[in-house]
Formats: C-alpha cells, sequence, structure tokens
C-alpha cells in the first residue's frame, strides 16, 4: 500500500519507523511546521520530520486545511492510506475521503474513554490502572471512529506522562503494523465507539500546576506524574514556586495540609484526609532540579507551610 504518514511529536517516530522497517511505501510525511524551541527559541524541526529526512521521505509542513491547497497536495501523491499519530491537526472531510482505504489513526488510549488532546496525562492524572493504544478508522468527529484493534497495558503507580508516552508510543508502533497486516488481509472487524461510554481529554495549560494541598496525597502524586514534564507540578515554598518533579505516597500523617516536614532527611508534605506526600525531585525557581533531601540542606522546611 500507498502510504501518507503525518505526525509531529516523539510520539509519533516509533510508528513512522515501525511502516518503514515492515516494509510499507510511505509516500510522504507531512508534520507541523518547524517552531522555536528552548531557551535560546532556535527554531527547531518537529521529531517526525528528522526521521523522514533521514530516510529520503518527501516532508511537507502545511500551516493549514483550509483553502484547499494541503488537500490537493494529498491528492496528487494518490494514497491508498493515511495513517496518523499525534499529528496535532483535525483532518476535513475532504481529506478524509482522498484514499482508498481511508485514515488510520493510532491514539493513545482505550477508546472510548480520553478522546482529544492528552489521553496520556488524562489517564495519569485520573489515576488509571490501566490504559493502552487505539488504532481507529477516522471519521469527521474528534476520536470518534470505529474501533480497528486496541492493546491495553498496565499503568506503574509512579510512572510519569513522559514515561508512559515513550511506552505507549512503541505499544502504538506495533499495533499500526498488525492492524494493516490484518486490513491487507481482509480481516479486520471495526466496531462502533460506545458514546455513552466516552470522555474527553483536553489541552494541558499552565493553569494545571498549582498543588491542591487539600486533596489526598494519591491525587496529588497522580497530578505530579500527570503533568510531567509540561507545563509540571507546582506549589509555593519561602514565597518562590517550586516545582515538584517527582513524589510518592507516603505513610499517613496528621497535619494541616500543605505543612512540611522533615523526618529522617525526607522531604514530606502534609495533605488532605490525613495523608501525607514525599517530594522525591524537586526544581527551586531559576534552580536546577535536585533530590527532595538535597533540597533541604539549604533550604530546612519544618513548620513551613506550602502554598
Amino acid at each position: 500500500m500507498r502510504i501518507i504518514f503525518m505526525g509531529t511529536p516523539e510520539f509519533a517516530v516509533p510508528p513512522l519507523r515501525a511502516l518503514l522497517r515492515a516494509g510499507h511505501e510511505v509516500a510522504a510525511v507531512f508534520t507541523r511546521p518547524d517552531r522555536p524551541k528552548g531557551r535560546r527559541m532556535a527554531v527547531t524541526p518537529p521529531p517526525v520530520k528528522v526521521l523522514a529526512q533521514a530516510a529520503g521521505i518527501p516532508v511537507f509542513q502545511p500551516v493549514t486545511f483550509r483553502g484547499g491547497a494541503a488537500a490537493a497536495q494529498i491528492a496528487a501523491l494518490r494514497p491508498d492510506l493515511i495513517v496518523v499519530a499525534a499529528y496535532g491537526r483535525i483532518l476535513p472531510k475532504a481529506v478524509l475521503e482522498i484514499p482508498r482505504f481511508g485514515c488510520i489513526n493510532v491514539h493513545a488510549s482505550l477508546l472510548p474513554k480520553y478522546r482529544g488532546a492528552s489521553p496520556i496525562q488524562a489517564a495519569l492524572l485520573n489515576g488509571e490502572a490501566v490504559t493502552g493504544v487505539t488504532a481507529m478508522q477516522m471519521s469527521e468527529g474528534l476520536d470518534t471512529g470505529d474501533i480497528l484493534m486496541s492493546e491495553s497495558t498496565p499503568v506503574g503507580p509512579e510512572e510519569n506522562a513522559q514515561e508512559l508516552t515513550g511506552r505507549l508510543s512503541r505499544l502504538g508502533a506495533g499495533l499500526l503494523v498488525r492492524t494493516l497486516e490484518a486490513l491487507r488481509a481482509g480481516t479486520l472487524h471495526p466496531v462502533p465507539q460506545n458514546d455513552a461510554e466516552s470522555c474527553y481529554a483536553p489541552m494541558l495549560t499552565k493553569k494545571m500546576s498549582p498543588v491542591d494541598w487539600n486533596l489526598p496525597a494519591g491525587k496529588i502524586h497522580d497530578r505530579v506524574r500527570g503533568l510531567y514534564p509540561w507545563p509540571g507540578a507546582s506549589t509555593v515554598c519561602r514565597r518562590r514556586h517550586l516545582k515538584i518533579l517527582r513524589s510518592r505516597v507516603a505513610a499517613d500523617h496528621e497535619g494541616p495540609a500543605g505543612s512540611a516536614f522533615s523526618p529522617d532527611g525526607r522531604f514530606l508534605v502534609c495533605c488532605g484526609g490525613g495523608t501525607a506526600l514525599e517530594l522525591l525531585t524537586v526544581q527551586p525557581e531559576g534552580g536546577k532540579k535536585m533530590s527532595g533531601a538535597d533540597f533541604l540542606r539549604g533550604h530546612p522546611v519544618d513548620g513551613i507551610l506550602l502554598t
């Protein structure tokens, strides 16, 4: 089959690499435009573009699908199938109808749960013990198309969004190859999604960062790992912002929510319901990331109220 691949971030790299290793013809790659990145705001190509160029695949980076120019480019490439993985754009009907086998999306959740922009983070924020990936036939709705195949995986109790993204990307790559094998063999059996069981994963914003210490420690821990590395969970310690990069639920401890204490050199904070959270890795405002124990050496916290 002649395939157009659409994807942008690191999540989309293993699926594209899997297509190439499986011997599929990737006629072109569509990805988002290069963007400024880092403190120096250097214009940087998306990870998918880097792989595509190394493999000698033509790359297209349309700013928009309005006006029909991008759709015309796609039609001129005469694809049998479009494969999408974290592209970051909604494809219009005119594009969805171009390939004879339609468009298949690799989505990082067990649909119909967590449709939308940030399914991996949403699964962690909600404390899911199991998540997975879904290969779906794309439709005009947001992640509403028929399910072609899916695969589940347990979520580690201290696994963060960055780590889970890597695992689901690799899982999705394998699932994609199996889905295309079944498509070629004519053995796919699409299953409509049950909209009554659906929920959406909204885009992340910096407004999600501040920690509410009145919540139970487990909920805050889920927030820390779900928001890593961006936008990150944060609190205020001695009037300065402190990012919480890694945490662990500690033994229950009675005390005002947000009050810090340091038994045995550990950085612990009282949370709602008599629970406590250990801050394993933190990053002071304007500083480097460090262990909670290292932070305590220069910043005694006993009796301090984090807000």
